[in-house]
């Protein structure tokens, strides 16, 4: 069983990285070239495993049923777990905001345009919180159990997307250099996104209970294959448009548009848009099941199933409520994303490894490596993307993706 467990959880920390978000890499990164996006790539991606070992470092010696809120509170105090809170409802509550409303659209257009039923988008928008939720609520198991199927699914659609644009790659598109040095800090926000699942990790570790070397296998190997998957897409995509029709791409859509024109080939719309649906759902399940987790935790829930109802409203209609009545404010919300992130993916993990050391001077547990130097480096990681984000809002480096 276990083993089985270790398998799906690799699936919900790679599920939950993918995201849509991941249709926006080439665009994000199109003034870089394929060499230099792919360097920052393997270095944002090197940065977030280590955080999500650090992570397991301070989970090993706490409950675990912990999230983020009781661990910052026994490590941090209130000050941290209050920052810790902010973090992950602001980050959590604006993607689920964003899913809802990106996954009710997608089905809005499907049962209007496949199915030839006439609902509105409201309609579409709950229907499409109400499934999600309802996994959810059921549990880890479930979500898992249906993660497999759709990143199974999401799979095929990207051999498919990938196989049509291999034969069309041109050797010399990818050896172009990045147009402009100041280009490198515009694509820095959008890439560290697209690889975030540390909301999700306490949810993991109470799946999989504090089996440190299954753990640190779900966290390498679950945040390898997003790696991967990037790379082949930057590849194939970066590889069959050249910089300038890239950087002219100013929208998805116009994007694919240009891909499916310059091949001749429905099948590459077709295929883009199969695979953003499924990793638009791979991702709402991984992060609202963290947000669910987190709500339970923090309201101290019970896990029967009256409890269980009462956290997925908790979690679920506020973002649903985003979605349907105020567009704008998740949009913008959305903007101060990486911030976020960047707080819970890196500031809180250096910060709670920090003080545990400190109060074990002996350590006889799992500790990272690295010491104080790699916990330095990765605060100023955080700090240059928080800058890199602080600038483009400011409109001193232009917005990418």
């Amino acid at each position: 069983m276990s083993m089985n467990k270790t398998f799906g959880s690799m699936l919900i920390i790679a599920g939950t990285t993918i995201g849509a978000g991941m249709l926006a890499l080439p665009l994000a990164s199109a003034g870089l070239g394929f060499t230099t996006a792919t360097l920052i790539m393997f270095g944002i991606w090197s940065l977030m495993t280590y955080t999500a070992l650090l992570m397991l470092e301070v989970h090993q010696y706490a409950d675990h049923q912990a999230t983020l809120n009781s661990l910052a509170r026994d490590l941090l105090g209130k000050k941290g777990q209050f920052l810790a809170n902010f973090a992950v409802c602001f980050l959590m509550y604006s993607l689920c905001a964003a899913y809802i409303a990106g996954g009710g659209g997608q089905l809005n257009d499907k049962l209007n345009n496949w199915v030839g039923l006439e609902v509105s988008a409201q309609t579409s928008t709950v229907i499409f919180t109400l499934v999600i939720a309802s996994i959810v609520a059921i549990g880890t198991h479930s979500v898992d159990m249906v993660n497999r199927v759709l990143f199974t699914l999401k799979v095929i659609a990207l051999v498919v997307m990938l196989s049509l644009l291999a034969p069309n790659v041109e050797g010399g598109y990818l050896v172009n250099m990045p147009v402009e040095k100041g280009l490198i800090i515009s694509a820095l926000p959008v890439i560290f996104t697209s690889f975030g699942f540390h909301g999700s990790i306490p949810s993991i570790v109470r799946y999989i209970g504090l089996d440190i070397k299954a753990l640190k296998k779900v966290m390498i190997i679950g945040s390898s294959l997003p790696l991967l998957i990037y790379v082949f897409w930057q590849l194939t995509s970066q590889g069959v448009l050249s910089q300038q029709d890239l950087m002219a791409s100013n929208s998805l859509g116009s994007f694919i548009g240009t891909l499916s024109e310059m091949l001749h080939n429905p099948m590459v719309s077709q295929s883009v848009s199969v695979f953003a649906d499924l990793a638009l759902a791979t991702s709402f399940l991984g992060v609202s099941l963290g947000l669910f987790d987190f709500v339970a935790d923090s309201f101290k829930q019970n896990d029967k199933k009256h409890g269980r109802v009462q956290t997925a409203a908790m979690t679920f209609i506020p973002p649903l409520a985003f979605a349907l009545f105020y567009p704008q404010g998740f949009i913008t919300a959305l903007g101060f994303a990486a911030i976020a992130l960047v707080i819970l993916a890196i500031f809180l993990p250096v910060a709670m490894v920090s003080a545990q050391r400190k109060q074990l001077e002996a350590n006889s547990g799992y500790q990272v490596a690295g010491g104080k130097p790699a916990l330095l480096a990765a605060t100023g990681a955080g700090v240059l993307i928080i800058t890199a984000q602080f600038l483009q809002m400011a409109g001193v480096i232009p917005a990418v993706g």
